[in-house]
């Protein structure tokens, strides 16, 4: 049974729909409700791992439940916004302020399938001034194993970084600008 009474605010109504099913099923699923922050993303993570595997369809299903509320949960921490531009999930994205944007759905669908290759690629993308910044970043981060590699929560706390690493970028960028400018 769906909660009608949730307010998600500047979530498009197509990617609310799928939000409140996945808060819907995990509650079910787990008996605890999810809370829209990196607290309650183990949660989700645990009840992506109870999946049954090897059914494309429902994996599908699934990723758009569970990517829509783990997009939504990243922008309502980390601000942000929505781009869905047509009715394919996997296509919709995530623009956090500063640039930097991915595809929730995809993430979702990466942990579900625990491959990080085609539809399962979460497709990072930042300005094009910024991805060598982010790139290093990455590099510098170091590994996980892969039951940690595949979680959202993991792909929460790699997203929360990489913002803080373009917005310091961005400022340091427009800090120079500015002396240039004087």
């Amino acid at each position: 049974m769906s909660e009608p009474s949730i307010e998600l605010p500047d979530c498009p109504p197509c990617t609310a729909e799928f939000v409140r099913r996945a808060l819907d099923a995990v509650r079910t699923a787990v008996g605890v409700s999810l809370e829209f922050d990196s607290d309650t993303l183990p949660l989700l993570d645990h009840y992506i791992k109870r999946l049954p595997k090897g059914h494309a369809d429902a994996a599908a299903l699934i990723a758009a439940m569970t990517g829509s509320y783990f997009g939504e949960a990243v922008r309502q921490t980390l601000g942000g916004a929505w781009k869905v531009e047509d009715e394919d999930p996997a296509s919709w994205r995530i623009v956090l302020p500063g640039g930097l944007s991915f595809s929730p759905v995809r993430l979702a669908l990466s942990a579900i399938l625990l491959d990080e290759e085609g539809e399962g690629n979460g497709d990072f993308q930042a300005p094009p001034k910024l991805m060598a910044a982010l790139t290093e970043a990455m590099e510098r981060m170091g590994s996980v194993g892969a039951a940690d590699y595949f979680t959202l929560s993991c792909r929460f706390d790699t997203l929360e970084h990489l913002q803080e690493v373009i917005l310091a970028v961005a400022d340091s960028l427009q800090k120079k600008r500015d002396l240039e400018s004087n």
